[in-house]
């Protein structure tokens, strides 16, 4: 099983047809359904971290969630009563099963201070890359000092503080320039770089080659 959180950019490449499903929900599906809001923020496949989003999972675990992801799938069709509180208590299902399967320690990473503070920070990313480019800037907001926040991204995820807000920023340089109705100097004005061609330096730099080399990359693979 392979999860995404809100605004990830990804691409799939697979030798066969595939099988299987894909379910896509805001991430206000479960708001007037669940109590705690903050719910799904103990669950590493919610997390953000690459490693811990693609999951395998047992044989017998596998044909149980297959059987919730049908029952969604009639749901669907038939719309009965109460049908989004049904479809929400299945997908509950799949995402606890799925996460039993990893074998994380769902109470430890809850009770951590510095996962809190991680996730607050991938949160703040997530609201301000546009505007906030250095991690002193996050750390004031989250008041702890950038060498602590850096300490604690490098623990946690292994990249320091700098480089999650530059690959957000480059995540969303590359969902945007598959917009063909923007051009490149839309975009570096939308991540609010002073001018494009420093927009152009820095995308050039981090990904080895130039954003209209990247889009026009993007249109041949997808056959646009």
């Amino acid at each position: 099983m392979y999860f995404m959180v809100p605004g990830q950019v990804h691409s799939w490449s697979f030798d066969e047809e595939p099988d299987g499903y894909i379910i896509n929900f805001s991430k206000d599906y479960f708001n007037s359904f669940l109590s705690n809001p903050a719910y799904f923020q103990s669950f590493s496949i919610f997390s953000g971290i690459a490693d811990q989003q693609v999951i395998t999972i047992p044989d017998d675990t596998a044909l149980e969630i297959a059987y919730c992801f049908e029952e969604i799938l009639k749901e669907g069709a038939i719309k009965g009563l109460f049908g989004d509180d049904l479809v929400r208590t299945l997908l509950l299902q799949i995402f606890i099963k799925a996460e039993r399967s990893t074998g994380h320690k769902i109470e430890a990473a809850a009770s951590s201070y510095n996962q809190t503070i991680f996730r607050n920070f991938q949160k703040l990313i997530a609201e301000h890359y546009r505007t906030l480019k250095l991690p002193k800037e996050y750390a004031e907001l989250l008041y702890i000092t950038p060498n602590h926040l850096n300490a604690l991204c490098k623990d946690i995820i292994g990249l320091s503080a700098g480089e999650l807000i530059r690959e957000q920023v480059i995540l969303e340089a590359k969902r945007l320039l598959i917009n063909l109705d923007l051009s490149v100097a839309d975009i570096a004005d939308k991540l609010n770089f002073s001018d494009h061609s420093y927009f152009i330096k820095f995308f050039k730099k981090h990904e080895g080659i130039t954003p209209e080399k990247f889009r026009k990359s993007n249109i041949k693979q997808h056959g646009k």
